[in-house]
């Protein structure tokens, strides 16, 4: 059960809604959004508070300005899709707070939609000063997040800012969110199957170490995998590895070896940049000779790796298993992507480079869920307190 108040949960009609959403979305050369997947994520509350005689006043981040105004990061396209989409009148606003904002949010009428300017115009936006959460707080009634995906971040508009209203309650998307990532630390239908990839050991092996006792097998590829066969004592030659996390490795894999699945054999290229690549070979095993780098997982682990997925009852997909960024490079999780929705098991993923191969892929719809969320999803999946959600009404 959700154990935080909803919008369902404080009475709306005739009340000015602030709503944290995250339309930090990527935007094409001429400025046009690229992708509305995060605006999509956000009408079912957005939605629900204007039929239920509202007017909202959403705010966002965008890009990383650092307090400064930024035109290229400015909302104001963002706004013009959010108003196709919505086939009613956005006011854009030039900024977020001020006597010229509030003139306007203090004349709204229900069914008024108000997009903010970029919260992060401002540092003390991510400095989570209450000074500035207080002003932002004069725009409106009641304050609603809807931005899981910043949940993870004590910033103003998502922490400092809840001390500033009665109650601070949750949107349709945050508790979508978490009905699925409980069940996988609750109550996972078995076998649990992790398939996890991603570049750095580092930023996954708090989800390894906190669901390890949880789920039946983990699934490892992509550039984390080489630090977990060095552990093992096989050659890696080039490629990725963080050999602080080879003796923490070292350990996890001698206290819990039967669950974790590596790869039998990889892709590999004896030189990577960013545009180009060398000659391209397939080892016999999972030794990497010298002079060459692991790109991708081969296809004996593609297969092997797919027969681990048959019978599963739940399957938990975070990060690519090899340089995605290469058509030559992204076979095995393009192939994993496949298998994975085309399981009969209860099917979540999550990550950025995940969602990218599933957008790409155009399989979001085999999915149970694919949250909206990067490091918010990763720090809950490794049992961290999420300052924003922690920060909302309790039940």
């Amino acid at each position: 059960m959700f154990r935080k108040l909803t919008i369902k949960d404080i009475a709306i009609s005739g009340k000015r809604l602030l709503i944290r959403v995250d339309f930090n979305t990527p935007l094409l050369p001429d400025g046009s959004v690229a992708d509305a997947r995060k605006i999509m994520e956000s009408l079912p509350t957005i939605n629900y508070c204007l039929d239920n005689g509202a007017s909202i006043i959403l705010m966002s981040h965008l890009g990383r300005p650092k307090g400064k105004i930024i035109e290229e990061m400015r909302l104001t396209m963002v706004g013009k899709k959010l108003e196709e989409i919505l086939g009613r009148k956005v006011i854009k606003l030039d900024d977020c707070i001020g006597s010229d904002v509030e003139a306007v949010t203090n004349n709204l009428e229900p069914g008024d939609v108000v997009l903010l300017e970029n919260l992060r115009f401002y540092l003390e936006e991510e400095k989570n000063d209450p000074e500035f959460a207080a002003k932002l707080a004069r725009l409106a009634d009641c304050y609603v997040n809807d931005g899981f995906s910043v949940s993870h971040r004590a910033h103003a508009s998502v922490s400092a800012i809840t001390r500033c209203f009665d109650k601070a309650v949750a949107g349709f998307l945050i508790e979508k969110e978490l009905a699925y990532l409980d069940r996988v630390l609750a109550d996972s239908p078995r076998p649990f199957v992790i398939a996890i990839g991603g570049a750095k050991v580092s930023t996954k092996i708090g989800i390894i170490e906190h669901l390890i006792k949880k789920a039946d097998l983990f699934l490892i590829g992509g550039g984390m995998g080489y630090t977990f066969q060095k552990a093992l004592g096989k050659t890696i030659g080039d490629s990725l590895v963080e050999n602080d996390y080879v003796p923490i490795v070292k350990k996890l894999l001698e206290e819990n070896g039967e669950k974790i699945v590596l790869p039998l054999d990889y892709t590999i290229t004896n030189m990577l940049s960013k545009t180009e690549h060398g000659d391209i070979q397939t080892t016999m095993d999972e030794n990497i000779p010298d002079g060459w780098m692991g790109v991708d997982i081969g296809p004996k682990t593609i297969e092997h790796f797919i027969k681990k997925l048959d019978g599963a009852g739940c399957i938990l997909w975070n990060g690519p298993f090899g340089v995605i960024e290469m058509p030559e490079f992204a076979v095995g999780t393009t192939k994993m992507a496949y298998a994975i929705s085309d399981s009969s098991a209860i099917t979540i993923a999550g990550g950025g480079e995940t969602d990218q191969s599933i957008d790409r892929l155009e399989i979001a719809h085999k999915f149970n869920h694919v949250s909206t969320a990067g490091g918010a999803c990763l720090e809950f999946l490794e049992g961290k307190e999420l300052p924003g959600l922690a920060a909302l009404t309790d039940r």
